[in-house]
C-alpha cells in the first residue's frame, strides 16, 4: 500500500489562480461575446524583447552542429549568464556578490517553493499577511504549517499582518522564529519598504540567527531612491538572508522561464547540536541532485536582456506596465476607492465596497464589468475585504477597464 503525504490534503484543493480561471471560464462559456479585460494573474502581455528573441534564435541554431551543441549545463547556470547578472545587478549597484552566490533557475516561484529542503521541519516560519500563496502552500505540502484552521490560518505558521492601519509595514514577530518571507515590492499589495525599515529586519534577523528568504521578483519596477532594489543593499544582509530574482516580470519571461537565486556564502543554518553550515553548500547540493539547468537557449535570452540593446527594450516593457499601473491607480481614485501601492509595483490593491467579500466583488467585476482581478482573501486572512488590480496588459485595455469602472 502507497502512502500517500497526506499534508496535501490539508491544503485547499484549488489553487488560487486555478479557481480564477474557472471562474472566468464559466462565465466566458456563459457569455461567448463578453468583453473581458484579464487584470487578475499576474502574466505579462507584451511579447519578448527583441534582443532576447534573437539570441534564442541564435542559440537554437548552435543545436544543428556538433561544434555548437549543448547537453547538460551546469546546475547553477552558465557562466556567460551568472557573470552578467553579478556585474549589472549587483556591482554595478556597489554590492559584491561572487559567481558562485548566483544559482540560475527557471523562475522565482520554483525557488520560493524549492528553497524549504534546505531547512528542518521543526523551524518555526514568518509570514507577511497577506502574500504569494506559494510561501504558505510548500511549507503546509511540507509539514511545517500544521494544522488548517476554519479562517484558512495554519496553526503553526506566525502571520505578521500587513494592513492599512499598520501602512502595510509588517512588525517583527513577536515570538520565536526561525525564517521570514519577505516580498518587496510586495505581491500582493504592491507596497514597498524603505531601506531604514528593511534595516530593521536585518538587525531582527542577525541577533536571532533568523534567515530572510527576500523576493525581489519585482524590484525593476521601482522608482523611488529610498526603496531597495536588493536586501543586499543594507549592511550585514548577507550574513541572514537569501534573496530570488526573476526575468518573468521584468523582460517578460513568465512562460520563457528564468530566475535566479542568491545564496551568500557567509549566510549560515544550524544542525541541531549548533553546529554551522553554509547555506550556500546546501543549496548547490539540493540543485546538483533535483535539478538538471535551465535551458542553454532560455540563458542566452536572459543574457541578452544585459545587453545595450537589451537594456534599451527592457525599459521600453517596464515603462509602459509602471504607466499603466499609475493609469489604475489615479482611475480607482478618480472612481472612488481607497487605494494602495502601485508606485514602484505593478500591482495596485484596492477595497472592494463596503459589505462586500474580496470573492463578491471579484464576482461583481468579472459579471458586471468584465474585469477579472484577483481577490485579496486568497493572498490571507488579511487581504480578506481587498482586489488586486494587475498592470501587466495593454495601455488600450487598461484604460477601458478603469473607464468602466466610472
Amino acid at each position: 500500500m502507497a502512502l500517500i503525504n497526506e499534508n496535501f490534503i490539508k491544503i485547499p484543493a484549488t489553487y488560487l489562480f486555478s479557481e480564477i480561471a474557472k471562474r472566468v471560464a464559466q462565465h466566458k462559456e456563459a457569455n461567448p461575446n463578453a468583453p473581458i479585460i484579464r487584470m487578475g494573474i499576474g502574466d505579462v502581455s507584451l511579447p519578448l524583447p527583441n534582443a532576447s528573441i534573437d539570441a534564442m534564435i541564435k542559440a537554437a541554431e548552435e543545436q544543428r552542429s556538433s561544434e555548437t551543441f549543448r547537453g547538460y549545463g551546469p546546475e547553477q547556470g552558465y557562466d556567460f549568464l551568472r557573470k552578467a547578472i553579478v556585474e549589472n545587478d549587483f556591482t554595478a549597484h556597489g554590492i559584491a556578490i561572487e559567481m558562485d552566490e548566483v544559482f540560475v533557475s527557471d523562475g522565482a516561484k520554483s525557488d520560493t517553493g524549492n528553497i524549504g529542503d534546505i531547512f528542518d521541519l521543526n523551524n518555526k516560519i514568518a509570514i507577511t499577511d497577506p502574500s504569494y500563496p506559494v510561501y504558505v502552500d510548500t511549507n503546509a505540502m511540507a509539514g511545517r504549517a500544521g494544522e488548517p484552521t476554519e479562517s484558512g490560518e495554519w496553526t503553526n505558521l506566525v502571520y505578521l499582518s500587513c494592513n492599512s492601519e499598520n501602512n502595510f509595514v509588517p512588525s517583527l514577530p513577536k515570538e520565536k522564529v526561525d525564517i521570514v518571507y519577505l516580498c518587496y515590492p510586495n505581491n500582493p499589495t504592491g507596497t514597498t519598504l524603505t531601506k531604514e525599515q528593511l534595516k530593521v529586519w536585518v538587525d531582527y534577523a542577525k541577533a536571532n540567527k533568523v534567515v530572510l528568504l527576500f523576493d525581489a521578483a519585482y524590484e525593476a519596477f521601482i522608482t523611488e531612491e529610498n526603496v531597495p532594489h536588493s536586501i543586499y543593499e543594507i549592511e550585514g544582509a548577507k550574513d541572514v538572508a537569501i534573496e530570488f530574482r526573476s526575468f518573468s516580470k521584468t523582460a517578460g519571461f513568465t512562460g520563457t522561464r528564468c530566475g535566479y537565486t542568491v545564496v551568500p556564502k557567509q549566510l549560515m543554518g544550524y544542525t541541531e547540536s549548533g553546529e554551522a553550515v553554509a547555506l550556500n553548500k546546501l543549496w548547490n547540493r539540493r540543485q546538483c541532485t533535483k535539478f538538471n539547468g535551465t535551458s542553454y537557449v532560455v540563458q542566452r535570452a536572459a543574457e541578452a536582456t544585459y545587453s545595450e540593446e537589451g537594456k534599451k527594450q527592457v525599459k521600453e516593457l517596464l515603462s509602459i506596465y509602471t504607466e499603466n499601473a499609475n493609469i489604475i491607480r489615479e482611475g480607482l481614485i478618480k472612481a472612488g476607492y481607497t487605494v494602495f501601492g502601485g508606485k514602484n509595483a505593478p500591482y495596485v490593491w484596492a477595497k472592494a465596497p463596503q459589505g462586500m467579500t474580496s470573492w463578491e466583488y471579484f464576482d461583481f467585476l468579472l459579471k458586471e464589468k468584465n474585469i477579472v482581478t484577483t481577490p485579496g482573501a486568497g493572498f490571507g486572512a488579511s487581504g480578506e475585504g481587498y482586489v488586486r488590480f494587475s498592470a501587466f496588459n495593454t495601455k488600450e485595455n487598461t484604460i477601458e477597464a478603469m473607464n468602466r469602472l466610472l
